[in-house]
């Protein structure tokens, strides 16, 4: 695997309370595990349908990418004020508040102002649709508080998988898909599952690389309680999964464009591989980023093909 050399600007020191140390606590690059699932749902409503609302779409992916951000803020909160940076064996990437580049106080009013502003996206969401959307909202908001908040955090407990899969992937795209048309076509529950994997499948790379850390500071992970041999066969399984369902989307989608997605496959190998071969370390940060991109190309490849098929159609 190919690690990519550090650039001069992520070299240099984070000033406290800068953008930059903001962005620390943001993580912008994780953000496309937001936008994946709006865009698969959005466009495969609109290809069954002919059409969808624009800016109820715009209002969706807002909220998403809040919902995203309010976790990564928690996530760098929750694990500082728990102590979980205090044994110096982490290799993940930094979080402003245990670097002192931000306070605790700050992110948590962070917290709350993002917050505010997902819950008036959602409450404009509630006009259009109903109320169900206001339970969509209220237990993803609720979610991504209690990932690295509470007594016992989610990401404490083997179940954070899981919770993304759920979250990110099966309420997320056939959340969408309903805001946007009123109904849930099987497509798109197919994809809400390729795409949760996917989403599954970059917090297993997270949990995988920390798993020493993890175990000594008292987080019980998926990969802390399966160990190693448990924690790859998970990301095994996470990662292909997607492709072995784009065969039912095809039966039941009646789009041969839905296999567009197949095209990945020969990256999924790589993907792997460098997962199985990647050196302990910060090394593995590079595996993260390009499940993200992985889950955004599937995305993207999907969607494409749903309109193929809509354009041909």
């Amino acid at each position: 695997m190919t690690v990519k050399r550090a650039s001069a600007n992520e070299l240099q020191p984070v000033r406290a309370g800068s953008l930059r140390a903001w962005a620390v606590a943001v993580r912008p690059r994780s953000l496309l595990v937001a936008i994946s699932p709006v865009l698969v749902g959005g466009t495969l409503g609109f290809a069954r349908q002919g059409a969808i609302d624009l800016l109820a779409t715009l209002l969706v992916l807002g909220a998403a990418l809040l919902m995203q951000v309010i976790t990564n803020m928690q996530n760098d909160v929750g694990y500082t004020v728990r102590g979980g940076e205090r044994s110096g064996t982490r290799t993940g990437l930094p979080r402003a508040t245990a670097n002192g580049w931000l306070s605790v106080r700050h992110v948590r009013a962070g917290i709350v102002a993002v917050a505010l502003v997902a819950t008036a996206l959602g409450l404009a969401l509630v006009a259009y649709r109903g109320w169900p959307v206001l339970a969509i909202g209220v237990s993803s908001l609720l979610a991504a508080l209690a990932y690295m908040g509470g007594p016992k955090p989610i990401a404490y407990t083997p179940f954070g998988e899981l919770t993304v899969f759920v979250f990110f992937g099966l309420m997320a795209v056939m959340g969408t898909d309903w805001v946007l048309t009123g109904n849930v076509g099987a497509v798109s529950a197919l994809a809400s599952v390729a795409i949760g994997s996917l989403a599954a499948a970059a917090l297993a790379v997270n949990n995988h690389r920390d798993i020493a850390h993890d175990r000594l500071v008292g987080r019980r992970t998926f990969a802390v309680t399966f160990g190693e041999a448990g924690s790859r066969r998970l990301f095994t399984a996470l990662l292909f999964l997607p492709f072995m369902l784009l065969a039912p989307m095809l039966a039941w989608g009646h789009s041969p464009g839905l296999v567009l997605p197949l095209l990945l496959l020969p990256a999924a190998w790589r993907l792997r591989h460098d997962f199985v071969t990647c050196p302990r370390g910060t090394a593995f940060n590079e595996v993260l980023f390009s499940t993200f991109r992985l889950e955004l190309w599937f995305a993207a490849l999907l969607s494409a093909g749903a309109l193929l098929g809509r354009m041909g159609g």
